[in-house]
């Protein structure tokens, strides 16, 4: 199944003061979730919170959520996707470029998807 299929999870749920009691609880759609790991020591949430914008802005059909998560380590900046990690500032040597760290999600997540002037080549 791929990310970007719009199914429902539901789950039952047994209500602790009656065993034949059932609830259907939805619990999330299927699109994916976006996180972005970042050290508040260091100062870095609004540059966090301008990516979590940018990327909303670009995909907001396309995901679920995207969380803002202060890290508890000391100049972590790590970016996940459904969990798994797309981007590590010390393994990069630096932030990610908006346009490269765009043109990363979009084929994760929404590969047919045009960015515009993003996937334009710089010469």
């Amino acid at each position: 199944m791929e990310c970007t299929e719009k199914m429902l999870r539901f789950a039952e749920v047994r209500m602790p003061f009656h065993s034949s009691l059932y609830i259907l609880i939805k619990l999330e759609s299927m699109k994916p979730i976006l996180t972005i790991e970042y050290c508040p020591r260091c100062g870095w949430l609004l540059r966090s919170a301008w990516l979590a914008q940018e990327l909303l802005t670009t995909f907001w059909e396309e995901l679920g959520e995207v969380g803002l998560r202060p890290a508890e380590v000391s100049g972590t900046f790590k970016i996940y996707l459904n969990g798994q990690e797309i981007f590590d500032r010390k393994q990069a040597g630096g932030f990610p470029e908006i346009k490269t760290l765009k043109q990363q999600v979009r084929d994760l997540i929404a590969p047919a998807k045009s960015l515009g002037h993003s996937d334009r080549k710089t010469e």
